[in-house]
């Protein structure tokens, strides 16, 4: 894990390896497995950010299952717009369905909170959230995820999905940006 990196004009420094990343994944993965084996859920990822995070949780879940993709939209460079954009939706049916959101970072809680009632039209068996990082001091909407990777500081951070204008993504690390 370098020590440093630079994304376009910001500076970020180490802050979650790809050890302790992949090992938390795994006991995300025990617990899902727990509660959905006999279920055959419905995983649905948040692109961009969750892509990463949704094929290791995926492999780390020994059930069968589904996937598919939304892409919604609500930043812009290190903050949240305040709005939410329905990139790509859901073509999958979800009536009676168990579903996970899969979700890279929840901080302002708005994405979700935006997405939820769209969801829950469609009556699906239930919902629940897993999410990498949560970030509780930046919340503006009540929102929790069921399952949580890590709590974080109210601090912008890039890698394994998390990008900084379109930038990071591929970091196999979590890099928190520098003051």
């Amino acid at each position: 894990m370098p020590k440093h990196i630079q994304l376009h004009d910001l500076h970020f420094k180490p802050y979650l390896s790809e050890a302790a990343i992949q090992k938390r994944i795994g006991e995300l993965g025990l617990e899902i497995e727990a509660d959905y084996k006999d279920k055959k859920p419905l995983f649905i990822g948040i692109l961009n950010g969750a892509f990463m995070f949704t094929a290791d949780l995926a492999r780390s879940c020994a059930f069968d299952a589904d996937f598919a993709f939304v892409r919604l939209k609500s930043y812009e460079g290190t903050s949240s717009s305040g709005e939410v954009i329905t990139m790509i939706g859901l073509k999958a049916p979800v009536e009676g369905r168990h579903l996970i959101l899969v979700e890279d970072i929840i901080d302002t809680g708005r994405t979700l909170h935006t997405f939820l009632p769209q969801l829950q039209e469609q009556n699906p068996a239930s919902v629940r959230i897993a999410a990498l990082l949560s970030k509780p001091e930046a919340r503006v909407k009540p929102l929790e995820a069921d399952y949580t990777g890590f709590e974080i500081p109210n601090k912008f951070v890039v890698g394994y999905g998390l990008d900084y204008n379109e930038l990071g993504r591929n970091l196999p690390a979590i890099y928190q940006l520098e003051e």
